[in-house]
This record gives C-alpha cells, structure tokens and sequence, in this order.
C-alpha cells in the first residue's frame, strides 16, 4: 500500500513538478493554501506533509504549528524559496521534521522523505512495542483472583505514580521483578528507563562498579569508562533484586546515595546526581537480618517504606488453575499452536500440588507439558511431570491417614506402591533399570511387587511386568 503525500504549495508549477516525481512511489493530495492543506491533513491523515512556508492566507508556520498540536506522529518537511536561516530555526523548533530550499535537487528530495517515513515508521513501532510493555505489566495483569492479589493490585495503584521507595518480599519465584515493572510501567517514568540488578547474581568485587560505574584504570581490568545501573536509570526506576544479599560495605554506600541521591564512580572524583525510584526486593527475612546486624538498621528504614509481601502460590488457592490456564495460553500464542485445555484429571493433579517453586515453577511446568503434549487437543496427566502425581499422592495419603480414613500400613503400603509403579513406568518396566533407580536388588524388586500385588498392566498382550524383560 502506497504512504500517502500531502503537498502544501500554492505555485501550481511547484505542485505539477513534484507531484511527477512523487507519484510511481507515493499517494499525493494537493493543496494551494493553508486552509485547504489543514482540511485534507484532518480528514486524510497523510504519512507525511511538504508545507510551503510562505502561502496566501495564513503562513506555512502557522499551518505547521496546527498540524503539530492536531496530530503529532505525522512528519511535516517545510519548503521554501527562500534560504533564511531564522526561518529554518523557527520550522524546526515548531517540530518540523526536516527542510528544503527551492529549487529542489529531485534526488535529495526522494532522499529525504524516505529518510523521514523511516524514521516515522521506527517511532511508530517504538510506540507500539512501549504500549505492548505498559499494557503486559500493567498491574491488573498480574495473574491472581485472590483477596491476597487483589490487596497487591490495590497497593500498586496506590503507590506506583510517585517517587516512593518500596520493598516487595516473599519466596523466590513468587514474581517480585513483575510486581516491579507493574510499578515502573504504570507510573509516571513509563516511558524512562527500567533497570534490574540481581545483588546475589554479582561477585562482591563487582557489585560497586556495576552500582556507580567506573573510570578507567581505576582497577586493573578498568579499560574504559563504565557507567553504572544508577546512571543508566537516571529519571527512571532502579530494580534492586536480592537486596538482602548486599555486603556491609556495599549497604554503607547505598545508603549514601539514597540519602543524597548522588554517587561517585569507582576511581572518579566527580560527584553525579541521580533522579532514580527505588525498587527493591528480597526473600530473606530482612528483620530478622537487622536483629542480627547482618543488615543495616538505616538502610532497612531506608527501602522499607512501602512494603508489598507476595504470598507464595500455595497460599494462593483461587489462582492456581487460573495461573496454569494464563500459561498455557501464552505459550499457544506464542508458538501460534491450535486451541488446548487441560483434563479435569490434569488441573486436579495441577491445584492440589504445592508448588515450592511458586509461580516460577509452574510457568516451567507448564512449558514440559505443552510439548509433550504436541499435537493433542488437551493436556492429560500424562503430560505432566511424575512429581506432580507423585506429591499430590503422598499429601492425600497423609491427611486421609491424620484423619482417621487410613490406617499407617496401609498408607505406606500404597505410597510404596505408587513409587514402585512409578519407577516400573520410567524404566518401561524393565526390573533391572527399575530396581537400581530404587536402590534396591532386582529380587527385592520382585518380593515388593508380588506383596503389594503389582501385576501386568492392561497393556493388550504385553509380557508380565513380574517377568525379567532383560
């Protein structure tokens, strides 16, 4: 599809001139004043605009400057016969994209609207790809119908738009750095930098230089300037993960550049100053930590202005087959697969599982199953991995027997039978394979089978389970 060319001349000849030049590439309306030109640009929103500067009526800046405040992402290059280079000033500092003087070089001229239109077309998808991000951590998409999520959404809104330092803890894999962006993104440093640091992720000879930067030759390996997380988030929002894994000395100069919000690089002498939101997180338990001087006290109080806990999935009933459904969801449109669900079997095997990885966990568990179940409309229990059967299992064992419904041998007898038939599966019963996954001897194997009355599975003619296969 042709970009459409709005020309704004009132010389006809000029109009004539460009409108052969432009017309095998381009869509061009034509106007010879500014008021017909402001007509089209409204109701034919063009790609881009060529404004003569001096036109009957009101003058080519004044066109420009309307056509700036009605629509912004439409790119305007002013013409002109003359080569004053105030007017040129004037066109630019009003939001023109570029420049010409008549008479025009035709090759410079096709040069220069492509140029343009590039650039209108990266900043378009800039934008786009800006929303896609807002829209991904805005905080209503944070996954979780719970009382517990829906206070965190509600906090979120409350204390995302300001400079509020804030400090979200819970388990590892509960979603800290997305409860982060959820504030970064819908606050008011949207469109400014998001930084994260992982403190545990870095050697203690590292952590400063990667914080505040540092010159060159302030250490050995020193062969450039670096510029640290806090510059590169300056007016935007610094994510510090594992906070609680910080050294004492690391602590004692965060604590400085909080408090004066200005630091120096490694080996530097010049003082920068920063305008960072803080955002940090942790799953130690930070009190504690202050009760121990493992922790600076200042510090904590510091960052411990808003506290935002997530709960682990575990405590979080309601959200755990809505979490599996988002994942598997994301992973169908992802990889553009047809439609799939999860059996009843496979969500009860999924809800009941206690999940110590949290949410992280079962995005990966999620992930097995998707592709182990390629090609078939649903995902079974099958799909999933043995510790979900596995642990759902024992846990069921072991309420029935604390109440009442099983005795303790029987309990065990059936968990021992649930392992064994596990390990005979993994092996396609081969009792060799199984036995030594089991740590036992072939005919302990065998003895065990035979108690708990392990027999050849309906498998439609298939040798005994009972019977070597070796």
């Amino acid at each position: 599809m042709k970009k459409r060319v709005l020309l704004v001349d009132d010389e006809p000849r000029v109009r004539a001139s460009l409108k052969t030049v432009l017309e095998p590439t381009y869509e061009i309306f034509e106007a010879a004043d500014a008021a017909e030109g402001l007509r089209i640009f409204k109701h034919e929103t063009p790609d881009l605009v060529l404004l003569d500067v001096i036109l009957p009526g009101a003058d080519g800046l004044s066109a420009l400057q309307t056509m700036r405040t009605e629509n912004r992402a439409v790119p305007v290059i002013m013409l002109t016969g003359t080569k004053a280079v105030k007017t040129a000033v004037d066109a630019m500092k009003l939001g023109a994209a570029d420049y010409l003087s008549k008479p025009f070089d035709v090759e410079e001229l096709q040069i220069v609207i492509e140029r343009t239109l590039g650039k209108q077309e990266l900043e378009q998808e800039v934008r786009q790809l800006r929303a896609q991000v807002v829209q991904r951590y805005a905080f209503h998409n944070l996954i979780g119908k719970s009382p517990a999520m829906q206070e965190i959404y509600a906090k979120i809104e409350q204390v995302a738009d300001s400079r509020t330092t804030v400090l979200v803890t819970g388990e590892s894999g509960t979603g800290k750095e997305l409860v982060a962006k959820a504030i970064h993104y819908n606050s008011s440093r949207r469109d400014r930098p998001f930084v994260a640091l992982n403190c545990a992720a870095l050697p203690e000879t590292l952590i400063e230089s990667e914080l505040f930067g540092h010159e060159k030759g302030s250490f050995t390996d020193a062969t450039a300037r670096r510029v640290g997380q806090f510059e590169l988030a300056n007016t935007g929002t610094l994510f510090l993960d594992e906070i609680g894994d910080l050294s004492p000395a690391t602590q004692a100069k965060l604590l400085r550049v909080l408090q004066e919000r200005e630091f120096t690089r490694v080996g530097g002498v010049q003082s920068i100053k920063v305008d960072v939101r803080i955002v940090a997180a942790t799953n130690k338990n930070l009190d504690d930590m202050v009760r121990k001087n493992q922790f600076r006290e200042d510090l904590y109080y510091r960052i411990n202005v808003i506290a935002l806990y997530l709960p682990p999935l575990r405590e979080r009933g309601e959200d755990i087959a809505l979490l599996a459904k988002h994942f598997l969801a994301k992973r169908i449109e992802e990889e553009k697969r047809p439609s799939q669900e999860f059996t009843k079997d496979a969500l009860e095997l999924i809800s009941h599982y206690p999940w110590p990885g949290n949410v992280r966990e079962m995005e990966n568990i999620i992930e097995q199953a998707f592709i182990w179940s390629k090609g078939s409309p649903v995902i079974t229990p099958e799909h999933l991995p043995n510790i979900l059967r596995t642990d759902t299992r024992s846990s069921s064992l072991r309420d029935d027997t604390l109440a009442g419904r099983m005795s303790l041998e029987k309990a065990v007898m059936e968990f021992e039978r649930e392992i064994i038939l596990d390990a005979l599966k993994r092996t396609t019963y081969v009792q060799t394979h199984a036995a030594t996954m089991l740590g036992i001897s072939r005919r302990m194997l065998k003895y065990r089978m035979d108690t708990l009355g392990i027999s050849r599975p309906d498998n439609g003619g298939h040798s005994d389970p009972a019977t070597p296969q070796e």
